[in-house]
């Protein structure tokens, strides 16, 4: 008997039938939802490595432009401070007593000392005026970055 039961049961038990043709647009499906994806990651990759070129280029010009500003104050700064020692040393050589010589030493130094603070100022401001212009268009980028992730 329990063998006739046996054998009832395996008769009414339905497999699954396998339906190739499903399985393969399944497979279609799921390939092209995953080039379509890989497009779309391509594009944002090449979209965000163009803007990146950009923003290092203007950088590299900006610096470039900046350095340039730097040199000339530099080269202002080293003029000035030779042509005022030059006319020192005149001074000096015309002295004729030490009192006169004292006198002139004095001022000189004085002078120096508040060109030396007033050039300083100027050094600065160049700087973080050309800190600010290097640094724009990476921080533009940056936060248009953001920006972008944050809507996504």
């Amino acid at each position: 008997m329990s063998r006739t039961k046996t054998a009832e049961t395996i008769e009414n038990v339905e497999f699954p039938s396998f339906d190739a043709s499903k399985a393969t647009d399944q497979m279609r499906a799921f390939a092209e939802k995953g080039v379509e994806q890989s497009k779309e990651a391509y594009a944002k990759l090449k979209t965000g490595a163009e803007e990146t070129q950009k923003a290092l280029e203007s950088t590299y010009e900006t610096a470039k432009a900046v350095s340039s500003d730097l040199s000339l104050k530099t080269i202002t700064a080293l003029r000035a401070n030779a042509e005022a020692g030059f006319s020192h040393l005149e001074a000096l050589i015309g002295a004729k007593s030490l009192s006169e010589v004292i006198e002139l030493q004095t001022a000189f130094l004085r002078k120096r000392v508040e060109l030396t603070v007033e050039q300083a100022k100027d050094f600065q401001a160049v700087a973080s005026k050309a800190a600010e212009d290097v640094s724009k268009p990476i921080k533009t980028a940056f936060e248009k970055a953001i920006k972008e992730i944050k809507a996504a």
